[in-house]
Formats: C-alpha cells, sequence, structure tokens
C-alpha cells in the first residue's frame, strides 16, 4: 500500500496535538496508525535522567485510554546503557524482554515477549522520553514503518513537553487554590491582627517583638489563656521578612493524636483508608513562613518525637511519602502552661524544650495591664459593632469602664472582647452598661484588681496617704458601702465602726456626708459613694 508520508505527519500531528489529555491525544493516534502499522497499544514515558526513573505517563490501546503514574527504577547499568548509546531516534526490537533498557518497562505491561518500535523523543538534544508502540502480535515491523514513526518523531516531542508543562500547571494552580481556602479559613479564625496597648501595657512585649522579628529564631510565649498569643505571634510574623509568606497556626491540644501525624506532614493518595488524594500538611504549608504551634504544652509524647526531628532535621515526609522533602520554616510555639513542671514530671521532652526556648516572652494578663482597658474596649465595640452591621456604635453608659475595670478578669482579653459582643446584643441601641459585670465583681476575691499599689502610688507618700487611697479604691469596688456581706469593712477584715472611725480621721466622707457633697474625687474618676 502506497502511503503519502506528509499526509500521515500531517494526520498524526493534528490528532496528537488535538486534546490537552496527552491520553486521549494518544489514543485517537493509535487508531489512525493501526491503519498504516501493525500496532496493538501505545505508551509514552518520561525519562528522569537524574534520578534513572522512567515514569509511564500515558497508555492506550484499541479499547482505550488511561493516564498513568506509573515509575520505573533503571539500574545502574541500565543508565550506562542509554548514555553509551546517545540518541537513535527509531529502533524495532523483536522482543522486550531480551532489551535491557525496554525490558523493566515491558514487564509492568506483560509485554515481555512483545515485538515493539521505540523513539527517543528529543528537543534541542535533550531527550524528554520516549514512545512506545508494542506489535499486534502478527505482523513484524519493516524499514518502512520506522520510517513512518521517525517522520512524527518531532509532533510527538513537543506534544510530550506541553502535556508535563499542563501537568504542572495543573499541579501549581491546584496548590495554590488550596493554599487560599485554607488561609482564606485562618483568616477568618484570626482573633485579631493590631496589638491594642502596644505603648502603655504591652510595651516591654513590644520592644522584645521587635527585637526578635528580623531573626529566625524559635520564639516561645508564655501567658493565660486568652491573653492574646496569637496576636503577638501575628505580629512577630508580620515584623519578620517572611511577612509576605503563610502565616500557619496549629492548635496542637484540638487535633486528635490518631490525625497528628496527616495534619502537620500531610499524606500521599491512597497512604490509608479514606486518602483518597494527596495532601501537603501544615508544617509543608508553612515552607518559607512562620509556623505557630499554640498550646504546644498538649502534644504527646509520640508528636514531640517527630517535632524535634523537623527542627533537628529541616525536613519531613508525608504518611505514605517515599522520600524527604526539605522544608524552610520559623517556629513560633505557644502555651498556657508550666513546661518547667512538666519536665520535671517527664510529659515533655527537655530536648524540644530547649529548641523552642531560644527566645522566651511572657505576656501579661489583662489584669495586670488594666490601663489598656479604655482602648481594648473601644476596639471591640467598633469591630463587634462591624460585625453586627451596628451603626453606628454604641457608647459606653456612665460607670461603664469603672465596672470593666474592678473585674479580675480571669478569661483575659478573650473574655473581654466575649463581654463586649453580649453587651451589644443586649444594649438594643442604647449605651453599654456591663450590669452582668457588677454582679460577676462582687464575687471576686478579696485582692487588688487593677496594677499593683506600687505601681500607682509615689514612693514618697506617707503611710496615712496610702491608706486613704487603698481605703477609697475598695469602697469604689463595693460601691460605697461600708459594712453588710458586701461592704468595704467586710473586705477590709475590720470592724464597721473601726472603719469610719479611721475614715473620719483620714478626712474621707462617708454616709450623708457622701452623699451630701456630690462626688468625691478618685484619682481622676468620678465616684458616688452611697
Amino acid at each position: 500500500m502506497t502511503i503519502d508520508e506528509k499526509d500521515f505527519f500531517r494526520q498524526v500531528t493534528l490528532r496528537i496535538c488535538g486534546s490537552l489529555e496527552i491520553e486521549k491525544a494518544l489514543w485517537q493516534c493509535l487508531l489512525y496508525i493501526r491503519n498504516f502499522l501493525p500496532a496493538g497499544q501505545m505508551s509514552l514515558h518520561v525519562y528522569h535522567r537524574d534520578v534513572g526513573v522512567v515514569e509511564t505517563i500515558a497508555n492506550a490501546t484499541r479499547e482505550g485510554f488511561r493516564a498513568l503514574a506509573l515509575s520505573s527504577q533503571l539500574s545502574d547499568d541500565t543508565r550506562r546503557r542509554i548514555e553509551k548509546l546517545g540518541l537513535i531516534r527509531v529502533r524495532a526490537i523483536p522482543r522486550l524482554g531480551d532489551d535491557p533498557v525496554c525490558s523493566p518497562v515491558a514487564e509492568k505491561f506483560n509485554a515481555l515477549d512483545m515485538p515493539a518500535v521505540v523513539s527517543d523523543l528529543v528537543l534541542e538534544k535533550k531527550l524528554l522520553g520516549v514512545l512506545a508502540i508494542f506489535g499486534n502480535g502478527r505482523t513484524p515491523f519493516t524499514k518502512e514503518h520506522l520510517q513512518l514513526i521517525g517522520a512524527v518523531n518531532e509532533p510527538f516531542a513537543v506534544a510530550l513537553i506541553n502535556s508535563l508543562r499542563y501537568r504542572e500547571l495543573q499541579k501549581l494552580r491546584d496548590i495554590l487554590a488550596d493554599d487560599n481556602r485554607y488561609l482564606q479559613d485562618e483568616l477568618r479564625r484570626m482573633v485579631g491582627e493590631d496589638v491594642i496597648g502596644a505603648d502603655s501595657g504591652l510595651k516591654p512585649v513590644m520592644d522584645l517583638v521587635r527585637q526578635v522579628a528580623p531573626l529566625d529564631s524559635p520564639v516561645l510565649l508564655l501567658g493565660e489563656t486568652g491573653s492574646g498569643k496569637e496576636v503577638i505571634a501575628n505580629a512577630i510574623h508580620k515584623a519578620s521578612s517572611r511577612r509576605q509568606a503563610p502565616f500557619i497556626k496549629v492548635n496542637c491540644g484540638a487535633i486528635p493524636p490518631t490525625l497528628m501525624d496527616s495534619e502537620l506532614f500531610g499524606h500521599e493518595k491512597g497512604a490509608f483508608t479514606g486518602a483518597l488524594s494527596q495532601k501537603r500538611g501544615r508544617i509543608e504549608r508553612a515552607h518559607t513562613g512562620t509556623l505557630f504551634l499554640d498550646e504546644i504544652g498538649e502534644l504527646s509524647p509520640d508528636a514531640q518525637v517527630r517535632l524535634l526531628r523537623v527542627l533537628q532535621e529541616k525536613e519531613i515526609e508525608r504518611v505514605g511519602g517515599s522520600g524527604p522533602i526539605p522544608i524552610n520554616i520559623r517556629i513560633i510555639a505557644a502555651t498556657h502552661r508550666n513546661l518547667e513542671n512538666m519536665l520535671n514530671s517527664g510529659a515533655f521532652r527537655e530536648d524540644l524544650y530547649f529548641r523552642l526556648r531560644v527566645f522566651p516572652i511572657s505576656i501579661p494578663p489583662l489584669r495586670s495591664r488594666m490601663r489598656d482597658m479604655p482602648a481594648l474596649v473601644q476596639h471591640f465595640i467598633q469591630k463587634k459593632a462591624l460585625e453586627m452591621k451596628r451603626s453606628p456604635a454604641p457608647g459606653l453608659a456612665f460607670g461603664a469602664l469603672e465596672r470593666l475595670t474592678a473585674y479580675r478578669w480571669p478569661g483575659n482579653v478573650r473574655e473581654l472582647e466575649n463581654a463586649v459582643e453580649r453587651a451589644l446584643i443586649l444594649s438594643r441601641g442604647e449605651p453599654l452598661v456591663f450590669d452582668d459585670i457588677a454582679s460577676k465583681t462582687e464575687k471576686i476575691p478579696e485582692e487588688r484588681l487593677s496594677l499593683p499599689l506600687s505601681a500607682q502610688i509615689p514612693e514618697n507618700q506617707d503611710l496615712d496617704a496610702v491608706t486613704r487611697q487603698h481605703i477609697r479604691q475598695i469602697l469604689d469596688i463595693c460601691n460605697g458601702r461600708v459594712e453588710g456581706e458586701k461592704g468595704a469593712a467586710r473586705r477590709l477584715n475590720i470592724h464597721p465602726s473601726t472603719l469610719r472611725k479611721r475614715m473620719r480621721k483620714l478626712g474621707i466622707p462617708f454616709g450623708r456626708k457622701a452623699t451630701g457633697c456630690g462626688a468625691v474625687q478618685i484619682a481622676s474618676d468620678t465616684f458616688r459613694y452611697i
């Protein structure tokens, strides 16, 4: 049969370049080529020279086609044979099992006894891969067949490189979409980005943040629950050279031990039941950025060992993976627990502790920085009013700020945020009163509820002045009551008549004198004693 080589070239080129799915394009070529060659099936293979692996990416038979990701490791001797043979382009192999280069791949297709035509796909003198055409088992390949395949070598090479680039583009697109979804979720859960009190109550903390942020040193944040450790971690990340890279949070106490490896390190498709696709772990997502390990004290002993290896080796391995993945991350850890006590009890590894505790920062609780209360309250009012679509945002009722500063705030800034949200819901457009906080204040233990006394009074004040200020503050907490279950005398552990006598001596009005004079000025705030 006379074959027009130009028409053959044109028809094959149209088919191999006719689909973005290389396996479908290969199938269309096979259906056409079978009219001229004794072809039973065709396959495309990529040669990874650096690692000596042949990867089969597509296979087509008369019945259909399929995409593959089948890797065949070549021996060192086979790799040397390939380098020695050079680029032969097109060659006929009477039996694939007798060829040392092709047999490792042919074995996976049960084609060791088949003849084949193998064409090296070359662009710019670089071997990209191989096109293999398996015989039909009845008719041998001739020189004319080899000539036809050699004529379409270049279109197949172009189609292969385009397919590889398209596959890489799809992979990067999926990674980008996955990262975007993850980071959007993280941003929605972010407790806040502004550091309120950076120039007052948190100034010592922010001074340390500015010192350590430009470095890659691990940071350990210590503080009570709700004190704002995540906000400080975010501030460190924003002030670092990694600010354009991901900031990934891991709540170590919220991940079940059975899922810890998959969440932290990721997994390969098919690594376990339910692993329907490849998943990158949170450590891998944080590559070139910052990994925030919140509640690090909740990590199980096994997870501590694996995390220590990450810090030491700077690499991870996915569950079901075949090799290590290098990572470049900065670690910021946080906990409300006493890690030193956990070291003594054996609940926390000493080597991991000292790797994390390179630069510890202690975050003070809210009750120790009451000077930040006005700014914090206004910040949360604006934030919550915006979320609730309340415009304009309501203000504070008379005495509301005093109620807030008199409360101990065991839940710290997080509790304050919740209190503001609750007050906004109850306010119905009126100024916020925080009556529920006032009822809690009456039940708090007998201790100072704001800054230490030494931080509020000058060092040169005499004893009477200190006593006067202390009694006034206790009266403020008790809403001016002197006696009774909730009175100042009970808090000061003295008899009510003794307290009144001392108040007269110190010039502190009470009873009718207090109400008659209208108001008593105390520390720049106005209170009425009743």
